[in-house]
C-alpha cells in the first residue's frame, strides 16, 4: 500500500525534527508540514535580541531557513540548501511570535526553489526569504 503525499511529508518531517537540535535550541516549533510546504514559529525572547533591542536578523534567517528545510525535504528525498537570500522588511520585537511559512514554487531534477514569508502575530510582514535546494543521496525513512 503506497503512502499519500501528506503521509510522506509528515514522516519526513518527524525524522528530521527528531535530529534538529538547532531549531529546538532556538525555541522553535514545527507547526505544519505538507508536500512542499511547512510552517515554523518562535517567540522573540531577550536572548534573541541584538544591540538595537530587536530580534537579531540571524535568528529570523534561521527561522525561515528551518521552514525552507522542512518544505524542501517533504518528499522523502534529502535536500540541502544551495543558497538563500533574505530581505528584512520590519523588525521583530521582544515578545513577538514570528511565523515562517514556506512553499515550494519549483522543483526540477535535483534542484528546487522555495519562498518563505516571515510574519508576526498580527500578520505584519517581517522578512521575505528565497531558498534554492539541491537533493543529495539518501532518504529520511524507508518506504
Amino acid at each position: 500500500m503506497s503512502m499519500t503525499l501528506e503521509e510522506i511529508a509528515r514522516r519526513s518531517a518527524e525524522a528530521m525534527w527528531a535530529r534538529d537540535d538547532a531549531s529546538k535550541w532556538l525555541g522553535m516549533s514545527l507547526d505544519t508540514v505538507g508536500p512542499g510546504a511547512a510552517t515554523t514559529s518562535f517567540t522573540v525572547e531577550k536572548h534573541h535580541t541584538n544591540g538595537h533591542d530587536i530580534c537579531h536578523g540571524g535568528y529570523i534567517f534561521t527561522l525561515a531557513d528551518s521552514a525552507f528545510a522542512f518544505a524542501c525535504n517533504s518528499h522523502n528525498r534529502i535536500a540541502v540548501a544551495q543558497h538563500n537570500t533574505i530581505t528584512f522588511v520590519a523588525p521583530g520585537k521582544l515578545g513577538d511570535r514570528l511565523t515562517a511559512t514556506a512553499r515550494e514554487i519549483a522543483q526540477y531534477g535535483r534542484s528546487g526553489i522555495c519562498d518563505v514569508r516571515v510574519t508576526n502575530q498580527d500578520g505584519k510582514l517581517i522578512a521575505e526569504f528565497r531558498g534554492a535546494s539541491r537533493t543529495i543521496e539518501g532518504k529520511h525513512f524507508e518506504e
